[in-house]
């Protein structure tokens, strides 16, 4: 039997021990050292994993009852890539997928990646204005879908998009609208028409030898772009970030280094692929440090996971807070024995104290990290160590990751802040984005002539490089004057006894320009006022950050991976009280 703890060392020995950060003695800047960049693909770390340990488990795809081996994947792998190759797919080309999680997701990420082709990924919630944007900005050649989500019905709406679909050949497609797309590959059996199914899409492989794959993959540059992930979520419309391979590998070593992720471990993914979260943190994390993916569900169902947890005797757990709060507050959970798990990444928003507790204490992941960053990074920027104090745990995202340099400027003047002073996140190096997708505009605006990218959130940094995160620069209320950091109420209210979540916001008001909002959601069975709320905060928080209205919830407004979209909240009590016309003045 292999010995599998001695892979950690056969792809990557590097470890958090060697993970240092520079700090500043006196403004908040911060950058990570220690450990060197590589100049490996994503396809090359692929390959170096299977020839390292070829018959060690690489995928666990449960709803689907797929498990393959490294040796196994690469050469599922292969097979698609050639099979894209077969449909004359050259570098650079964008292949869009539309889809929940799944092995051919997982196949396709690399897949596309052997090749040089760009992956677009697309966001399983989209309808179809989403859709026609998303395409049109990317220029997708070719699309992979599935039947459906939740109550989206794919094939419909992209037949609203490209009626042309009806009675075409399969890789016929000639769209009005989507003026790229060629190939549609479906996902699925009973393949409708105009579309070409996956097993026969991947037929095509036998027209293509494997020098030709070799051949391509060998002329590829770590510089090369190669996946576009459209971000927008909690802020506004969508753009198209474009990440490349050094930006993906490097930042996935990192991060498993900082959770000592090795060969041994197994990572239940239950978050999204479509997102950074699924296919960096999740399944380039893994395939760098030879670890398997995990992959309980098509989409995040908290049982299943707890399921994944229990029965693959997984290491490791990913989520966003909301995600966490699920599994723990199943009513089956007690059956499930979760100790095998001793480390994973809480991120996506920011996580209550409290809850990590839990997560540390319950869950038994001891060593859970907390993670920060952004599409537009690749996307982790900050992350805490797998041995720092569950103080430092619980109150901070972490200091800098290797090779990643921050600082926080005051966003109206641009300078540097003093330490512990509250400023916009800004960073530079290796893991930031391309640029957005043909979007020159948006790029400028994000990214400064020196390279800096700015994050539009607000935080604080200590003499350690550690940060925390207090808001977004958007997010800050100011009420007459006063600057109140939404996040500081947040945690406050979570000491409540009877509060399980809350999102605090600003209001427009016609006197004091905003007002704060609390939006909360109890715990099951408890039973609370307004006035109950605002008795709680008096002469425990300062006047000005008591919340004016208090909105009791069931639920908030989320993207697919479990970011509350304040906005929406934000326009929604625009729209109950009544604050249109208040709402159009310049200072509210």
């Amino acid at each position: 039997m292999e010995d599998r703890r001695s892979r950690s060392s056969i792809l990557d020995p590097l470890s958090s021990a060697n993970m240092e950060c520079y700090t500043s003695s006196r403004l908040s800047y911060s950058h990570g050292y220690g450990m060197p960049l590589s100049d490996l693909t994503v396809g090359e770390v692929l390959v170096r994993a299977a020839r390292a340990h070829p018959d060690a488990l690489c995928l666990v795809s449960r709803h689907q009852g797929i498990r393959m081996t490294y040796a196994q994947f690469l050469e599922a792998v292969d097979r698609a890539s050639r099979a894209f190759l077969a449909l004359g797919l050259q570098k650079g080309d964008r292949v869009a997928i539309w889809a929940t999680n799944s092995a051919e997701w997982v196949i396709t990420q690399f897949a596309t990646a052997r090749i040089g082709a760009i992956l677009v990924n697309l966001n399983p919630a989209y309808r179809a204005l989403e859709l026609e944007t998303a395409l049109r900005a990317s220029e997708a050649q070719t699309l992979i879908l599935i039947q459906g989500f939740r109550s989206s019905d794919y094939i419909q709406i992209l037949r609203s998009i490209c009626p042309e679909l009806e009675g075409v050949h399969a890789g016929g497609l000639r769209s009005a609208k989507l003026p790229e797309l060629r190939n549609v590959i479906y996902l699925g059996e009973d393949v409708p028409p105009g579309l070409l199914g996956w097993r026969d899409f991947l037929q095509g492989a036998q027209a293509v030898p494997e020098s030709a794959l070799e051949e391509r993959s060998s002329s590829l540059s770590f510089d090369d772009a190669i996946n576009i992930q459209f971000t927008s979520g909690t802020t506004g419309n969508p753009k198209g970030a474009t990440l490349s391979h050094h930006n993906i590998v490097n930042n996935a070593r990192f991060i498993g280094a900082a959770m000592k992720i090795e060969g041994r471990d197994k990572v239940c993914i239950p978050v999204p692929f479509y997102h950074c979260f699924g296919t960096v943190l999740g399944n380039m994390v893994c395939v760098a440090s030879g670890a398997a993916m995990v992959v309980p569900a098509a989409s995040f169902d908290p049982l299943a996971t707890l399921q994944a947890v229990h029965e693959e005797r997984c290491t490791a757990l990913y989520g966003v807070p909301t995600m966490f709060l699920a599994e723990i507050e199943h009513p089956d959970f007690e059956k499930f024995d979760l100790r095998s798990l001793r480390t994973g990444i809480m991120a996506g928003s920011p996580c209550p104290i409290e809850l990590m507790r839990k997560v540390v204490e319950v869950m038994h992941c001891r060593e859970m990290t907390i993670a920060y960053g952004l599409t537009e990074a690749s996307p982790v920027i900050t992350q805490t160590r797998a041995e720092d104090p569950i103080e430092v745990r619980v109150r901070t995202v972490g200091p800098a990751l290797p090779n990643t340099e921050i600082k926080l400027t005051d966003p109206r003047t641009g300078r540097i802040v003093p330490i512990g002073q509250p400023g916009e996140l800004c960073t530079r190096g290796y893991h930031v984005m391309k640029g957005y997708y043909k979007n020159p505009q948006a790029t400028a605006e994000a990214i400064d002539e020196e390279g800096w990218l700015r994050s539009g959130d607000l935080a604080t940094m200590d003499e350690r490089g550690y940060v925390k995160i207090t808001g977004r620069v958007k997010d800050m209320v100011i009420r007459g004057g006063e600057n109140i950091y939404p996040r500081e109420i947040e945690e406050f209210l979570y000491t409540h006894p009877k509060v399980s979540e809350v999102q605090v916001i600003g209001i427009p008001d016609a006197r004091y320009g905003e007002e704060v909002m609390a939006w909360i959601r109890l715990k099951e069975g408890a039973e609370c006022t307004a006035e109950e709320i605002k008795a709680f905060c008096k002469d425990r928080i300062a006047h000005y950050k008591i919340p004016r209205v208090v909105k009791f919830v069931s639920e908030f407004p989320m993207t697919v991976t479990g970011k509350v979209q304040k906005y929406k909240m934000r326009e929604m009590a625009i729209e109950e009280f009544g604050l249109k016309e208040v709402a159009r003045v310049p200072t509210a």
